[in-house]
């Protein structure tokens, strides 16, 4: 019999250490990769090549946004997504595992851990996006260049899109972004379990940061990879005021309609910056969310770690 027992994974946090961990990660993630989300949402509202005013590849974008908006234009519309984020990430995080124990009760504990990880992600992305739709409207609506001069700031839009398309409006794209993440949070924890399976045990400090910013990073490219077009409708969905002809309503029939008129490669505009983001940007939350986790097991909970 061996003298070592096999260590176990650590129990999940409580609750509101979970919360924080998420909130800390997740600010963490959006003050780094931010201005990567505005030239994305950019590309995605250019229809076809955008003619003579249309970007031409990312860093065209930002020469062009800094030269003639501004380098704070770079973080236009940042404070909807910080406010959200602690939920948002939270919700990711906490939901994730509280659908792992869900799911276990129901199927097993010998369930298929690479089937469970795509179900407990497909599951968390369905409530976290109940969450962020108002938040990723308003957002959108600020980095949009034609608005520049139609909002202030993020109270100001918030105010004038309820006032003038009602409270219903900011749930916009609902449908859309429903799709976009149960289709990026089942592929980023579905993608960590099978690089975690991939990868050995690290024995250092230093080697668990670099697997889990590795296994985060394969997670949020791959994940970003199955979302885009879903993105790109749900962006194209929320850009479209009350008034205005709606020429994107659903999601699927939205994904057709961007394919038959504009090509394939239009259903994966601002992938580029997207996946610049979110690639490293799934690393980064990872390791933030573990490194924070860690650091709460060991001198808040006292736990051994």
């Amino acid at each position: 019999m061996s003298a070592f027992k096999e260590k176990q994974p650590p129990k999940p946090l409580p609750f509101q250490w979970q919360f924080m961990a998420g909130a800390v990660a997740g600010v963490s993630e959006i003050l780094t990769m931010y201005p990567l989300d505005v030239v994305k949402t950019r590309f995605q509202l250019q229809v076809g090549t955008g003619g003579a005013e249309g970007y031409s590849s990312i860093g065209d974008c930002f020469k062009r946004i800094i030269k003639n908006e501004g380098f704070g234009t770079l973080y236009r519309g940042i404070i909807p997504p910080i406010m959200v984020e602690a939920p948002k990430r939270a919700t990711k995080f906490a939901a994730n595992e509280q659908y792992t124990i869900l799911y276990k009760k129901f199927l097993g504990e010998d369930v298929n851990k690479q089937a469970l990880s795509i179900l407990t992600g497909v599951s968390a992305g369905i409530t976290e996006a109940f969450l962020v739709v108002p938040f990723e409207l308003v957002k959108i609506r600020l980095q949009d260049k034609a608005s520049a001069g139609k909002y202030s700031g993020s109270m100001d839009a918030l105010t004038k899109i309820v006032k003038h398309e009602g409270p219903l409006a900011l749930y916009n794209g609902l449908e859309a972004t429903l799709w976009r993440h149960a289709m990026w949070n089942g592929g980023y924890f579905g993608c960590i379990q099978g690089v975690r399976n991939a990868i050995p045990e690290a024995k250092t400090e230093n080697g668990k940061l670099a697997r889990n910013f590795i296994a985060g990073a394969v997670g949020g490219t791959f994940a970003t990879m199955l979302n885009t077009p879903f993105d790109v409708v749900k962006t194209r969905i929320q850009n479209q005021p009350k008034g205005s002809v709606l020429k994107y309503n659903w999601t699927l029939p939205g994904v057709a309609m961007v394919y038959r008129e504009e090509g394939f490669r239009a259903l994966y505009k601002g992938f580029v910056p997207k996946v610049l983001r979110l690639g490293p940007g799934g690393g980064i939350l990872l390791v933030v969310f573990d490194t924070v986790s860690s650091m709460i097991r060991k001198h808040v909970l006292k736990e051994d770690v």
